[in-house]
């Protein structure tokens, strides 16, 4: 083993480990890994660079900005529309009917992106016919990264492993070379969750706790508010009176939101919803929620009267829960520092960690993927907030989100379908095809440029485009050629199949701690070489590693899509092992058999 090589597998474990530990940024840890194979001179800073340029990297990018036109006109939307009145009253068919709707949307459009339009959807479902929504939100993850292998663009390991065979002189996968072992893997995720899910996946609600949805009470005891929620009275003479409601020093002083104000008027008792520049009169009751002991300080440093705990809310006063998604804004971001309350006049209630319990509010906790927030606001805010999902996904109050573009849906859909037939027949090359539909979609105004730029997933493109070079770094140094001998010799004792299930696993059992799209660039060149080593076809190998990537089932955080439905399902981390694990068993199998069917060795 070479010195070069001792240093690049050095790397490669630092990385993995910075992965796992989810400390930095993937993208981050990526550059820094690219900067010290330049700086110890295992790779030039040419081929350092030539993952930017690679053609998987652009597609990628274009990808974003096509899928992100067919959410804006409400493409996907209305397929869930679709799938809601198709679903019927069966919950089995509504498991059957769910994971199809969802697997196609996935097969062409981000799978997060996917899950991020369903989930409300999926919870209003779940709502309307009394069935916990942990019941449906598992099966709609799994039903999104199932879709992913169904097409060459459902997913960027089906892009990566297309792309290593066209480095190697090789036919890349055509478009729907995916679809027939993914409709394999789609059918046996189907039948496995309408059959087993009912003993796999718990029902952490009970239907009565859905039933119409949650009152603003239910909303206050899930996050654990009810016991801090209380009605005073500002006294003549008090300090308060005659302040405005941001300039009270509630929240920033003592973590006590005021939620409404009731005043005496000549045409009876008003309420009104206490935004940062309402005015406070002597004589108000304010609606205010927090710790109590902190709601008992306030009560004695302003000498207001307590008059209830635990009182009826006004009606002006609209709670939303809401869920961020990855790309938000908001992500890395305190309360504090977002300035939501006086800046876009929205003020955040209660939050429940990433797979953690209902707790009040902290304005210095930094927000992460997966945090359900529960909002109250103006309209017209908690819509600008919740615009495009990006920021806020809203899980209760779907009504609020404006309506998209949908005049401009039959020109996403036109676009969409010719750019699939470019990639298809191979009129062009698909690279030129994305970006050629990407373009026509932001000039035709299904999306303004904006938006597009917006909807790119950066970390990915530069996730990938970063990592693309330790493939490199590796075949410079012999290490493809090492790991390549060693699937050689498993070949060699027990037969090509050992190797596929050995490739399976791996890229199977790495998907669950770091990007699927990582594991998929480091495993794939692997692949190719043992095949190629072994003298056999290197499309079932790929095709291996490719369905295999698309396997992320087995942990909350293996894929960002199961990260958005750990707390609206209320599951806990081993749920997703219960039910993941068994179905990752079930399609290395199918895989063994499938592949080499399909793809001879």
């Amino acid at each position: 083993m070479s010195a070069d090589l001792i240093i690049v597998l050095a790397i490669l474990a630092v990385m993995l480990v910075l992965f796992v530990s989810n400390r930095l940024r993937l993208d981050l840890v990526a550059l820094l890994a690219l900067l010290a194979l330049v700086f110890s001179g295992v790779i030039s800073t040419e081929e350092a660079l030539a993952g930017f340029s690679d053609p998987v990297v652009l597609m990628i990018a274009g990808l974003f900005v096509v899928g992100a036109a067919l959410f804006h006109t409400g493409v996907a939307d209305a397929m869930g529309r679709w799938m809601e009145r198709m679903a019927g009253e069966s919950p089995a068919r509504l498991i059957v009917v769910l994971m199809l709707v969802t697997a196609v949307l996935s097969a062409f459009l981000s799978s997060t992106g996917t899950v991020a339009v369903m989930l409300p959807v999926v919870i209003a479902i779940a709502r309307t016919r009394r069935i916990s929504p942990s019941r449906l939100l598992i099966p709609l993850a799994f039903a999104a990264l199932l879709g992913g292998m169904l097409t060459l663009i459902g997913t960027p390991p089906n892009l990566i492993v297309s792309n290593q065979l066209a480095q190697a002189g090789l036919e890349p996968f055509g478009f729907f070379e995916f679809t027939r072992p993914g409709l394999v893997m789609l059918a046996i995720g189907i039948v496995f969750m309408v059959l087993v899910s009912p003993w796999l996946v718990p029902a952490r609600k009970r239907a009565e706790e859905v039933d119409s949805g949650p009152g603003w009470f239910d909303l206050f005891r899930e996050y654990g508010l009810e016991s801090g929620l209380a009605r005073v009275r500002v006294p003549a003479g008090s300090p308060l009176a005659g302040q405005s409601v941001g300039g009270s020093g509630f929240r920033s002083r003592f973590q006590v939101t005021i939620l409404a104000i009731t005043s005496d008027r000549r045409r009876g008792r008003v309420s009104r919803r206490a935004e940062p520049g309402s005015s406070i009169a002597a004589g108000d009751a304010l609606f205010v929620s927090g710790e109590p002991d902190r709601i008992r300080e306030v009560v004695g440093e302003f000498g207001l009267e307590l008059e209830e705990w635990q009182p009826t809310l006004p009606a002006p006063l609209q709670l939303v829960d809401t869920l961020i998604p990855p790309r938000s804004r908001w992500v890395g971001k305190t309360l504090r520092e977002l300035r939501l309350h006086s800046g876009a006049g929205v003020t955040v209630l209660g939050q429940r960690p990433s797979g953690g319990e209902g707790c009040p509010v902290d304005l210095d906790r930094k927000l992460e993927v997966g945090d359900v927030l529960l909002v109250t606001g103006k309209l017209k805010a908690l819509r600008h907030v919740a615009q495009s999902s990006r920021d806020l996904v809203l899980l209760s109050g779907a009504g609020l989100v404006e309506p998209r573009r949908t005049r401009f849906a039959p020109v996403a859909m036109a676009v969409m379908l010719a750019m699939l037939a470019a990639m298809t027949f191979g009129w062009i090359p698909n690279v030129i095809a994305v970006l050629a539909a990407a373009s026509i979609l932001v000039l035709a105004r299904c999306l303004t440029a904006q938006e597009a730029y917006r909807n790119i997933n950066w970390e990915s493109v530069v996730l990938i485009a970063a990592i693309l070079p330790m493939a490199t770094a590796l075949d410079n140094t012999g290490g493809l050629d090492l790991a390549s001998e060693f699937l050689f010799g498993l070949s060699g004792n027990h037969g090509p199949l050992i190797v596929l299930a050995a490739l399976f696993l791996f890229t199977s059992v790495l998907s669950q701690m770091i990007s699927n799209t990582a594991t998929t660039v480091l495993v794939a060149p692997v692949a190719l070489q043992a095949a190629l080593a072994m003298d056999a076809s290197p499309y079932p190998f790929l095709m291996t590693v490719a369905i295999a990537a698309s396997t992320a089932f087995a942990t909350p955080v293996a894929s960002p899509v199961n990260t958005l439905v750990l707390n609206p399902g209320g599951y806990r981390f081993t749920d997703f092992a219960r039910a993941g694990i068994p179905l990752q068993l079930l399609i290395l199998v199918a895989t063994l058999v499938v592949v080499p069917w399909l793809f001879p060795l």
